[in-house]
């Protein structure tokens, strides 16, 4: 069984035989909820790619020591994937964001499409973002994952062509596309884009737009998913023809 990941703020000038001392909520789970204990081996990473792996040390009420007997850093995943996830009604987007985590995407995008029955606004769009962060950095220990995805402020129509038309390949699902999703070569590095449109579809105002930008309007198969799996089946899609799963594209 694979050890336990906490995360931490940064594991800068961290070497083999330092201490580091996890503190806040963090601990307070490992030590409270979980029940962790001196002695007990255990992964910390900054998200960013380092990893130390160690033995905890000391526990308190609010913190946990380990000592550093191992330490690596990890490239960031190539392909890059980025997700534009239009909001999705209650608690949907949280299930979005979690499976796209452990599936491995980079980036996730929130967007306010057109027909997005959810709407950010004021303060509901300050904890409604904050939701997808703490549901991205939690699906990113579960998975453990050494790269905590970034879950990027609210993005408008014209803020997600933009970002389409930097991508490598772009991809915009949708059920009345006539292309095939498998349709197009994969690349091995970069970015790769998918936009994952809302419950009452994307229109074509915004269709013509992504377009423009270079994005393909593809469609995985004949079954319409909801919102909230539809980017997971996506990107497993695609990452079955990559190297990051062990094909050969």
């Amino acid at each position: 069984m694979s050890l336990p990941v906490h995360l931490v703020p940064s594991l800068d000038g961290v070497g083999v035989g330092d201490a580091v001392t996890v503190e806040g909520e963090e601990a307070h789970h490992a030590v409270a909820v979980r029940r962790l204990r001196v002695g007990e081996r255990v992964v910390l990473t900054d998200g960013q790619g380092t990893v130390a792996t160690g033995e905890v040390t000391e526990t308190g009420k609010r913190l946990f020591a380990v000592g550093v007997e191992e330490l690596r850093h990890e490239p960031a995943p190539a392909p890059e994937i980025v997700v534009v996830q239009a909001l999705p009604k209650g608690d949907r987007g949280e299930l979005a964001v979690e499976v796209l985590t452990e599936i491995g995407a980079a980036r996730i995008v929130p967007w306010a499409a057109s027909r997005s029955v959810a709407v950010w606004k004021g303060e509901r769009a300050v904890k409604s973002h904050a939701k997808w962060v703490a549901t991205a950095r939690e699906a990113g220990k579960q998975a453990r994952r050494a790269w905590t995805p970034e879950v990027a402020p609210l993005a408008d129509t014209a803020v997600v062509a933009a970002l389409l038309a930097e991508a490598d390949l772009a991809l915009v699902l949708h059920e009345d596309a006539v292309a095939s999703f498998a349709a197009h070569d994969v690349p091995a590095a970069g970015r790769i884009a998918v936009v994952v449109g809302p419950e009452g579809g994307i229109t074509e105002e915004e269709i013509a737009a992504f377009t423009a930008a270079g994005a393909h309007p593809v469609r995985l198969g004949a079954e319409v998913l909801r919102t909230s799996t539809a980017g997971v089946a996506a990107v497993a899609a695609l990452l079955a023809r990559t190297p990051r799963w062990g094909s050969v594209v």
